[in-house]
């Protein structure tokens, strides 16, 4: 499918209004997900000409998506990679995970960036980090599309070495996503150590609700989060999977 390629076109605005220097692009992987953790990319690629065929992680097939990491993790200036575990995912909510995964990222890049720029609209990293949030900016940011890249990539791997112990669950296909291979083996099997018990998937697992983690954190600290619904796991159960640890990596 024909895409328009993403520009830098944010980051010269941030620099001509804020006078920033140095803009990181950040985006984020598995917040959806029922198992594993939350993985933000904070990239920082300067002005140059990105990679041919560089878009959001999600519009790339895997073949694609696994080789242009490779590239960006060369061309990039500067990425880190941080992680949020289940367990803290499941003790402070998304929203809270999703900052503390973004803060390791940006605390693991060997400059300080000026301004960051958000995929989406929801800033939940906040002060005291200047934020320019952007809607599909995995799409249209170039730093931001490296980040959904590199992150995507990284994720998925550390899912399929976490699946190697678990492989009824599929890990590796799913990358701890919702699939009718993951629905069955929680069935029969439960969670694993790399479950978020908090997530409503329990509620339609009797036999396992038990061990479902009463939330603590308010429900209004969490908007419009994908994935913490309850899903049906009978026979018209919806089957889409979609598409996608304190370890840090620059270049």
């Amino acid at each position: 499918m024909p895409y328009e390629p993403p520009t830098h076109t944010v980051e010269r605005s941030l620099r001509a209004t804020t006078g920033a220097k140095i803009v990181a692009g950040v985006d984020e992987v598995g917040r959806g997900a029922w198992a594993g953790p939350v993985t933000v990319c904070a990239a920082i690629t300067g002005l140059r000409r990105p990679p041919e065929g560089l878009t959001d992680s999600k519009l790339l097939t895997v073949k694609r998506r696994t080789e242009l990491a490779e590239t960006l993790r060369s061309w990039v200036t500067s990425y880190a990679l941080g992680h949020a575990s289940p367990e803290e995912i499941d003790d402070l909510g998304m929203t809270a995970a999703l900052r503390l995964a973004a803060v390791r990222a940006l605390e693991g890049l060997p400059v300080r960036p000026d301004a960051v720029i958000l995929d989406g609209k929801h800033d939940y990293l906040g002060a005291p980090w200047r934020v320019r949030t952007v809607i599909k900016g995995d799409q249209s940011c170039v730093a931001v599309a490296a980040a959904s890249v590199i992150a995507k990539v990284q994720r998925d791997k550390m899912m399929a070495e976490l699946g190697a112990d678990h492989a009824d669950f599929g890990f590796a296909d799913n990358a701890g996503y919702p699939s009718p291979v993951h629905r069955a083996a929680l069935e029969v099997r439960g969670p694993t150590p790399h479950h978020r018990l908090s997530w409503a998937y329990l509620d339609a697992l009797p036999q396992w609700r038990h061990l479902k983690k009463a939330r603590t954190w308010a429900e209004a600290r969490v908007p419009e989060i994908e994935g913490q619904l309850g899903f049906d796991f009978g026979p018209d159960a919806r089957t889409d999977v979609p598409p996608g640890a304190a370890d840090r990596a620059t270049v």
